[in-house]
C-alpha cells in the first residue's frame, strides 16, 4: 500500500495546533500590503516549543502565540 502524501504545509497556520499564526511577514506576501513588525519579534520562544515543531515545518510556517503563551506558562509553572 503507498505511503500517504502528507498535507501541504501552510504557512498561515501554526505547525502544532494548526491555528492561524497571524504570520506578519506572510500576510505582506499574500496581500502584497505592508505590514508592522511581526508580534514574533518581541516574542520568547522556549527552545523546547521550538524543537516540537517537525522538521518539515521549521523555517517554513510560524508557531502562533498562543503554543507561545502557552508554552512560557507551563516553563514557568
Amino acid at each position: 500500500m503507498p505511503t500517504p502524501t502528507p498535507p501541504a504545509l501552510d504557512p498561515t497556520r501554526c505547525p502544532l495546533c494548526g491555528g492561524d499564526n497571524r504570520c506578519a511577514l506572510e500576510i505582506e506576501r499574500e496581500t502584497g500590503v505592508s505590514q508592522p513588525p511581526c508580534w514574533c519579534m518581541s516574542a520568547t520562544f522556549l527552545p523546547a516549543l521550538l524543537e516540537q515543531v517537525p522538521e518539515a515545518a521549521r523555517g517554513q510556517a510560524c508557531v502562533c502565540a498562543a503554543c507561545v503563551a502557552a508554552a512560557l506558562e507551563a516553563g514557568h509553572g
